[in-house]
């Protein structure tokens, strides 16, 4: 199926790829990403991303599985030393794709319903707990994911490997919190925030209306605004010597209390 073949670790295109691994500046730059596997290629396909070259060890991987893919995708097949240049997980499945990103911004999220469920993370900087945030929203099928004063790329190849391809599967949007706070108010959206100021126990709020659920980050928490913006801060009750969780751990709780209000729907 592949008519290119790349054995050269010197090769332009391989080069580039490096750069797409390594520099958030030239994913911005050039709109695009690096993706590594199978079920994380099916799902950017599934989720409408362009998907524009796919690179294959023929040794590892089977080239015949990916012949219905559209002819607009570049196949070539690469040399196992190219492939080990370009490969970021130390397990490997043999296929890795450079495809288009998306903008991500507010006004592309669509509501399929009048009570949607929005989880939203405020300066999330570690990409496994970006990548895990992901995985809870799509576990939950929640409305949409918002990252509020991203530190991180969303594209971030440990973003989108930790995310194990959820970064695909959810609908995401980034945007500051003022801009955030105002749109989710123009949606009538309850904010609940996950703060200890001010705060009840989570379990003990309606979720089964139009709510987004915010967490922050361990070491900084939220800032003020999401106290004052907020139907009602939220806590989820500690009963060990710390007074904090892993910031997904919080995320999957309240958003799965929300799920179980409204019968898992």
């Amino acid at each position: 199926m592949a008519n290119k073949e790349i054995s050269s670790t010197q090769n332009p295109l391989i080069k580039h790829i490096v750069l797409l691994k390594e520099k958030s500046r030239e994913r911005k730059k050039t709109n695009t990403f690096v993706l590594e596997g199978e079920r994380e290629i099916q799902l950017a396909l599934n989720g409408q991303y362009a998907i524009q070259t796919i690179l294959v060890l023929p040794e590892i991987y089977d080239i015949t599985k990916i012949e219905d893919l559209p002819k607009t995708i570049d196949i070539i097949e690469v040399s196992k030393e190219v492939y080990q240049k370009i490969a970021y997980r130390e397990t490997t499945e043999g296929i890795i794709a450079i495809a288009k990103s998306k903008p991500h911004q507010l006004e592309s999220i669509v509501f399929n319903n009048n009570n949607p469920l929005i989880l939203i993370a405020e300066a999330p900087e570690k990409p496994g707990n970006i990548g895990a945030i992901l995985r809870t929203a799509d576990a939950a099928n929640v409305d949409a994911v918002i990252i509020a004063n991203p530190k991180t790329d969303l594209y971030n190849p440990n973003i989108v490997r930790s995310s194990i391809g959820c970064i695909f599967t959810n609908q995401i949007a980034t945007g500051t919190t003022e801009d955030i706070i105002a749109f989710l108010n123009q949606n009538n959206i309850a904010i609940y925030s996950a703060i200890l100021q001010d705060a009840v126990h989570y379990h003990e709020q309606d979720y089964s209306k139009g709510s987004a659920i915010v967490v922050g980050t361990e070491a900084d928490g939220l800032s003020d605004i999401w106290r004052k913006a907020s139907k009602q801060n939220i806590k989820i009750p500690m009963q060990g010597a710390i007074d904090s969780m892993n910031v997904s751990v919080a995320a999957g709780i309240l958003i799965f209390e929300a799920k179980r209000q409204r019968n898992f729907k």
